[in-house]
């Protein structure tokens, strides 16, 4: 269970110790070979540990110690902190490792669609040729002549890269793969004289390799449509302040573009002067243009709608977020799910099983007819190509519609999910809070100044609160007053010094912690909780100052969503929030969840995860936020969406949902289930036909001609019943 393995790189134990000497395992270590000399030196930098050796094949790192200041219980500590910064990192290399390819075969994607369709022309041509002159030409005589003729010599030539892969794997993985069985068979046919099967067989395989390559290329194509930067050249500030046009790839980190209205920005980075209205909805999913102007940032791949902005460049080409997450997605075919290794497995264990049944076949009745058709007739390509195909153009669907699928193997994983947790403030609310109700409780407070303090304490937040909150200052014209540096506690508030007094702005528990009285709020804290409103106190010193009404509203359709997802099998839903208990139990009991829980930190957060995951449950985790990440790695399938997610957010997760639509959730995971059940129907019909294939050339009911037919037609068939799911409707389920 995915969960388990999950589990098990939290786990750190002291396998050995002596005085001054302690080994520590944990699974983790198994995964950061690339980063073991700075996990070294972060341990050796610790107070107190003299030396570090990490051991990436045992999992485990080795470190001598200074006994005056250390037990080996502090040293374990140590390691945890420090190991613990690359837990992301290592889940993610141990899914990437997951899955390795069990036979070496041919990777149809590198090979050009153009190379593929002008085989599939010749080799037509080659067999129209030879059918229409099939009453005028003898046939050859001996076995040179055999080899001589129009459709043995286009076999030969065409069967090469076939050859080629068939003898490679023989020498590399010591086994044979799909293509050694083929060219065997393709050599057998021509020299029993049979050139027409020989060309057909490969004319039918390279027809279904066609369709699994062009299925594949259309997936990289629509990921590509749907975040590609677009413009081909940017506008480039000169030191004397002109303007030269140059190609994207001259543009350089800390270089100064200028993008006028109608032009896409070309790089991540800063506004450094202007002001224009920008289209972020291909990165950050928000439906309505924002503003930026000097000092905000922006991404590459957006529009700028109206306005002329200069933007300082941060990151530039391969490492622009857009750019980052095309490659994220175009590396999906390389990530298998169990059951595309299954299918290659599958394939390979009876690859050695049809040799064994043609010299078997042909030991009992000394035909070569029947022991051809035993080489000829094989699961491989039907299997293997088919669950390609099926994966492939599921990622390509959901890209078209907007949802960037990391693996064919998340969409195997969502298939099987059915617990899902969600979070709630741009996840389950639209992300976008404004401040509704302001209630001094002194009155020698005003509403201004109980705004314009905790916009102070708020002002170096990017909060959603915070943002309502210096939103609310900015649009009514006030001032922040000067303050000093502030400080976040995680789920709790923030605090900031004015005026030499300490103004904290957060929860209930948060002024609690620090002494402050809130039970003269209680009224107008029952008000704001019937209305369904998020509370924040605002205190100076240890005075309460008032409370601020927020409310953020739910997405559109989310409850629509929910009802859909319980429809595809979902058994349990469950809300994870930040927020404080009342609030979460309001927006728990509107949106008819399972279970909830309040003021959750993100390793909170990640513990459920692996807690649900341990009573065998599967999950489903949407996110949005930096705090969310934890979460979305550990669980089975993590899903990033909202038009306030985070880079963070989008790389920890399989899934991005590039949009704010909540219906693109159970979109995706009816997306999935298609998908397996595409993949089961292939399975059986390529099973059961060349079983029957297999029985009845044995019988020799079955000529060699029609064997390699009835073979090849099938493996063509269950492909072409895989790329069904290209043209599958999302709109329905969205």
């Amino acid at each position: 269970m995915f969960g388990s393995k999950s589990k098990s790189l939290l786990e750190y134990e002291i396998r050995h110790a002596l005085p001054g000497r302690v080994r520590i395992g944990c699974e983790s270590i198994r995964y950061l070979a690339q980063h073991a000399k700075t996990i070294e030196q972060e341990l050796i930098e610790a107070h107190g540990i003299e030396r570090a050796r990490v051991s990436t094949p045992t999992a485990n790192v080795l470190i001598h110690y200074c006994e005056d200041f250390l037990t080996t219980d502090d040293v374990r500590d140590i390691t945890e902190r420090v190991i613990g910064e690359y837990t992301l990192v290592a889940l993610k290399n141990q899914r990437a490792q997951a899955h390795k390819p069990t036979v070496m075969e041919r990777r149809l994607q590198e090979e050009p669609i153009s190379e593929m369709v002008n085989r599939v022309s010749v080799t037509s041509a080659t067999l129209l040729f030879s059918w229409f002159r099939r009453h005028v030409t003898k046939p050859p005589r001996g076995f040179t002549g055999r080899l001589m003729s129009m459709p043995a010599l286009t076999t030969l030539y065409l069967s090469r890269p076939i050859v080629q892969s068939g003898v490679e794997s023989l020498k590399t993985s010591k086994r044979p793969n799909a293509d050694t069985l083929s060219a065997t068979a393709i050599l057998s046919s021509l020299f029993a004289g049979r050139d027409i099967s020989a060309l057909t067989i490969i004319w039918l395989a390279d027809l279904a390799e066609l369709l699994t390559a062009y299925t594949m290329d259309r997936t990289r194509r629509a990921i590509r449509d749907m975040l590609n930067v677009g413009d081909e050249f940017a506008w480039l500030l000169q030191e004397d302040g002109t303007e030269r046009r140059v190609a994207l790839a001259e543009v350089a980190e800390d270089d100064t573009v200028v993008v006028h209205a109608g032009e896409k920005i070309c790089a991540d980075g800063v506004v450094e002067t202007g002001q224009a209205v920008v289209d972020q909805s291909s990165v950050t999913g928000e439906f309505m243009p924002v503003t930026r102007s000097d000092g905000q940032d922006v991404f590459a791949g957006t529009v700028v709608k109206s306005g002329t902005i200069q933007v300082r460049a941060h990151r530039v080409g391969d490492d622009t977020a857009v750019a980052r997450i095309v490659h994220m997605v175009e590396d999906a075919v390389h990530h298998k799910a169990n059951v595309q290794s299954f299918a290659d497995r599958f394939s390979a264990a009876f690859i050695p099983v049809n040799f064994l049944l043609s010299g078997l076949v042909y030991g009992i009745t000394q035909q070569t007819s029947r022991a051809l058709n035993m080489l000829i007739i094989d699961y491989s390509c039907g299997v293997r190509l088919s669950t390609a195909t099926a994966l492939s153009a599921a990622i390509c669907t959901a890209a078209k519609n907007g949802i960037l699928i990391k693996g064919g193997n998340y969409l195997e994983q969502m298939e099987a999910c059915d617990t899902l947790i969600l979070d709630k403030t741009g996840t389950l609310t639209q992300g976008r809070p404004e401040i509704v109700t302001i209630a001094p409780l002194s009155p020698k407070v005003t509403e201004r100044r109980l705004l314009e303090w905790a916009a102070a304490a708020e002002e170096s937040s990017n909060h959603p609160m915070a943002v309502a909150i210096l939103e609310k200052v900015r649009r009514n014209g006030w001032r922040i007053p000067a303050h000093g540096a502030g400080h976040t506690h995680i789920a709790r508030g923030v605090e900031t010094s004015v005026n030499g007094q300490v103004v904290r702005v957060g929860s209930r528990r948060f002024m609690q912690e620090h002494g402050i009285v809130t039970t003269v709020a209680e009224e107008a804290v029952a008000k704001m909780v019937r209305r369904r409103e998020s509370v924040l106190y605002v205190a100076a010193d240890d005075q309460l100052w008032g409370v601020l009404g927020i409310q953020d509203p739910l997405r559109e359709n989310m409850k629509k969503s929910l009802n859909r997802l319980r429809f595809t099998g979902m058994d349990e839903i469950v809300l994870l929030t930040g927020d404080v208990e009342q609030q979460a139990e309001i927006i728990a009991g509107h949106m008819a969840v399972d279970d909830f829980k309040a003021e959750a930190l993100p390793e909170d957060k990640a513990e459920m995860v692996l807690k649900l995951q341990s009573k065998g449950a599967k999950i489903v985790m949407v996110g949005d936020g930096i705090n969310d990440a934890p979460a979305l790695a550990y669980a089975n399938v993590g899903m990033a969406m909202g038009g306030t997610r985070t880079d963070v957010a989008m790389e920890a997760a399989d899934i991005t949902i590039a949009g704010d639509n909540p219906l693109m959730i159970p979109g995706a995971i009816h997306l999935s289930q298609k998908t397996m059940q595409i993949i089961r129907q292939n399975f059986g019909l390529a099973v059961g036909v060349n079983t029957i294939g297999l029985a009845l050339s044995s019988l020799g009911v079955l000529p060699v001609f029609w064997g390699a037919v009835l073979h090849n037609a099938c493996t063509v068939a269950v492909v072409m019943n895989s790329g069904r799911l290209l043209f599958h409707d999302l709109e329905r389920y969205r």
